[in-house]
């Protein structure tokens, strides 16, 4: 895999799956972003993707995925079958923020 230099907002797509994302937090380095074990490409000029499946869909539209550390997060914005990677580790689904409560 190639190591890339990410930048907020951009846009990568799968070259092995319809999987879409948007890059949220990304480091200041290079990382390896991969989707179903194959390196993802800017999103610029590809076609757009057809849809999957629910019951088929391993990354799901509208959720965000983020590395253990936090230091790289992803807005899923087409579902697809491949699991998503930094580095060869799976990204895992963040979880949601509970909201203050209100008396």
């Amino acid at each position: 895999m190639t190591a890339v230099s990410l930048r907020p907002g951009e846009q990568l797509a799968s070259t092995v799956c319809t999987t879409r994302v948007v890059v949220v937090r990304a480091p200041g380095a290079e990382v390896e972003i991969s989707c179903g074990g194959a390196p993802m490409e800017p999103a610029a000029g590809k076609p757009a993707p057809g849809k999957v499946g629910a019951n088929e869909a391993v990354t799901l539209v509208g959720k965000r995925y983020v590395d253990a550390d936090g230091t790289v997060e992803l807005l899923c914005t087409n579902s697809g079958t491949g699991e998503l990677a930094l580095g060869g580790v799976a990204l895992t689904l963040k979880a949601a923020k509970a909201l203050p409560a209100s008396d």
